[in-house]
C-alpha cells in the first residue's frame, strides 16, 4: 500500500488520468470514500486517461455507465443506491467485471464480496492538505499497476 496527497480536484483528476493511461484490459478499480471525497473526479480522470469520448457524470441513478471510443472501454459504476446484492446482477455489473475493459466502482465497500479478488483499491479521504488517497493492490496484476502508478 502507498499513500498520495492531492491539494486540488485537478490533482485528483490527474492521478486518475495517469491510472487510465496505464490501465490494461481487465483493470478493476474500487473507489472507497465518503460523499465529496473525490471518487467521481478520480473516475473522470481515468476516463480522460483512456481517451473515452463521452462525458462522465456520476452514475448514481443509472448505476453503471458505459464509456467507449477510447483505448479501452470503461464501465463506471456507483453502488451508493444499491440495497441488495441481487440488484447487481440485474444491472449487469457481473458482466462488466469479466469484460476486457476497465471497470471503476464507486462505493465498492458496500458489496466487497462481489469485487474481483485482483483489483486496485483506492480509499479517498478529506485531509488538512486536501485529499489523502491510500492505494492498495489486492493481486499480482494490479500490484504491477500500483507500482507503475507511483507505489
Amino acid at each position: 500500500m502507498w499513500h498520495h496527497f492531492t491539494n486540488t480536484a485537478e490533482e485528483t483528476f490527474a492521478l486518475g488520468e495517469r491510472l487510465g493511461a496505464l490501465a490494461f484490459p481487465g483493470t478493476a478499480v474500487s473507489l472507497i470514500g465518503d460523499l465529496g471525497a473525490g471518487k467521481t473526479v478520480f473516475a473522470r480522470g481515468v476516463g480522460a486517461g483512456l481517451k473515452v469520448c463521452t462525458h462522465m457524470a456520476s452514475p448514481t441513478f443509472v448505476v453503471v455507465h458505459t464509456h467507449e471510443g477510447g483505448r479501452l472501454p470503461l464501465w463506471h459504476a456507483d453502488l451508493y443506491r444499491i440495497n441488495e446484492e441481487e440488484e447487481l446482477e440485474q444491472l449487469g455489473l457481473y458482466d462488466v467485471l469479466d469484460a476486457d475493459g476497465v471497470v471503476v466502482i464507486e462505493w465498492a465497500e458496500r458489496f466487497p464480496d462481489v469485487l474481483p479478488t485482483d483489483r486496485l483499491e483506492i480509499t479517498l479521504e478529506h485531509s488538512a492538505q486536501g485529499r489523502a488517497l491510500a492505494v492498495r493492490a489486492t493481486g499480482p496484476r494490479h500490484e504491477a499497476l500500483s507500482k507503475s502508478l507511483g507505489g
